[in-house]
């Protein structure tokens, strides 16, 4: 007898599950995840990762019983569990979404495809989001994703049959067990779907309202934006579910000019750019190594400077606003979009970081990593993809447009709590006798590495003197074929206009 595997991957729920369903009308089923030890070991792997995802999956488990289908969680590479599963019980077919993750994820599917191919197993993978995989037409990309998007939500049975696979439930490792470090931010989200679930429907009912006008500042932004990135990036939501009950839920408002109204659209156009980005590096998996554009190659590699970095790292950098991200993030998690490129945009111009060890240890921070996201963002916002206006972010601006009061500042640095406001936005220019007045020490208030302007310019020279290289203008138009967003027709001017700006800030959802 044999029987048919979903494998659940990201993709932590039973609700518009289209392996699940496809599997459970093929016969008995056997459900599987692998906690894979080459997946943990990876440098953009934490902790709060995969406490996050042992939580899932307690969700997980709960909803597949109520189907009458087991969960099996195997610590295993996700070939080796697949083979063991095999030896118990010929495998039919095997059901999973693609995947657009990491590297070790990418070489595992490829190992994956070729046992089955030698096995005569069929693997059937189905889109997760709207990303397309193989050949496709980026002049078409929208117009697909829309009907991805619209298509009715896959119901699943009430009842299933289970294939009774008897296999030991396992222990799950601990953090320090599979090589993580173990700090798990005190005050981050956490999964299921039980959760996700609550916090969409506070943002559909009451947060959005706030949405438009309230994203952009890190005071208002952890109850402005919807803060389902992370639900989206684990699959406890399904996208599809979003887009629709969003929409459905813009139509019940009546007024399509309210705030609440105008905040929820707003949300679902970044749906878009959320998969638009993913989609960059399902096209081009190297893009997680390798500059976008090869003529950047060199531009800041030779350049490293290991204690800029760890100064980043340690929330140290001396500029206020930038530290209070770091200090943020260690403790939630979470920071919102403009705070993220602030981070990305002083490790890669004034420090002049290269972006690659900078992607790694942001990936570990940020709870939702998604890495077709983050490694397109990390190139956009260091100037490499040669097809992106360089945003530079001043982090003195930031704090004066977004943090006038010091709110922020002193919630996450307890030492600028005793910075009189005029020194609030450069402290460290503070008289010493003034700091001493305060009971401020030079540890407190340390001065930045390098001058911001100097430095600054610096680098945007380096940037712009590459730029104008011909080799490096000749590279553009490939890029922009394979990876850039397409125009449509506006109608009240019958011009071309962006579908949508790339300054859109697709990780405020």
């Amino acid at each position: 007898m044999t029987h048919a595997v979903v494998w659940f991957k990201k993709d932590l729920r039973v609700v518009d599950h289209a392996p699940l369903w496809h599997a459970v009308g093929h016969g008995p089923v056997t459900c599987v995840y692998f906690i894979e030890p080459s997946l943990w070991a990876s440098p953009d792997a934490a902790t709060q990762h995969y406490l996050f995802t042992v939580e899932s999956l307690r969700d997980l488990r709960e909803d597949l019983a109520k189907m009458g289908l087991k969960l099996h969680v195997l610590v295993s590479e996700a070939l080796d569990g697949l083979i063991q599963l095999n030896a118990q019980k010929p495998i039919s077919a095997l059901f999973s979404h693609e995947e657009s993750g990491n590297g070790v994820s990418y070489g595992r599917d490829k190992a994956v495809k070729q046992w089955c191919r030698e096995q005569s197993v069929v693997w059937h993978e189905y889109r997760q989001f709207g990303v397309t995989r193989g050949r496709h037409d980026r002049d078409h990309w929208k117009e697909r994703w829309e009907i991805t998007m619209s298509a009715p939500l896959i119901a699943m049975p009430n009842t299933a049959v289970d294939s009774g696979l008897a296999m030991p439930r396992a222990t799950l490792p601990s953090p320090r067990q599979l090589g993580l470090d173990p700090h798990d931010p005190p005050l981050r989200q956490l999964g299921g779907r039980t959760q996700a679930l609550q916090t969409l429907h506070n943002f559909l009912h009451e947060r959005s309202a706030q949405y438009r006008g309230g994203i952009s500042s890190p005071l208002s932004a952890p109850t402005a934006c919807s803060r389902l990135s992370v639900y989206l990036t684990y699959g406890c939501l399904s996208m599809r579910e979003v887009f629709q009950v969003s929409v459905q839920h813009i139509g019940q408002l009546g007024a399509a000019q309210s705030r609440q109204a105008r905040g929820l659209q707003s949300f679902v156009s970044r749906l878009y750019w959320h998969c638009h980005f993913i989609q960059k590096l399902e096209d081009e998996p190297a893009i997680e190594f390798r500059n976008m554009h090869r003529g950047y190659d060199g531009l800041r590699e030779n350049d490293w400077q290991a204690s800029h970095f760890e100064r980043l790292k340690d929330a140290s950098t001396g500029w206020p606003m930038v530290d209070a991200c770091v200090q943020m993030l260690r403790e939630t998690g979470w920071l919102n979009f403009r705070m993220r490129a602030m981070l990305v945009s002083v490790a890669a111009y004034p420090l002049w970081l290269d972006w690659r060890p900078v992607g790694h240890w942001l990936a570990t921070q940020f709870l939702d990593y998604e890495p077709g996201i983050h490694w397109s963002q990390m190139q956009m916002q260091s100037g490499t993809t040669g097809i992106n206006v360089p945003r530079i972010y001043n982090p003195i601006k930031q704090a004066q447009d977004h943090d006038t009061q010091g709110a922020f500042v002193r919630r996450w640095i307890p030492a600028m709590k005793k910075v009189p406001d005029a020194w609030l936005f450069e402290p460290w220019r503070m008289p010493l006798s003034l700091r001493q007045a305060h009971g401020l020490s030079a540890q407190d208030l340390p001065t930045p590495a390098v001058d911001l302007v100097v430095a600054t310019r610096t680098a945007k020279t380096l940037l712009f003197d590459r730029r104008k290289q011909p080799m490096v203008r000749e590279g553009k138009a490939a890029i922009v074929k394979k990876h850039g967003s397409r125009k449509r027709l506006d109608s009240s001017t019958n011009r071309r206009r962006p579908a949508a700006s790339v300054n859109q800030l697709t990780l405020d959802l």
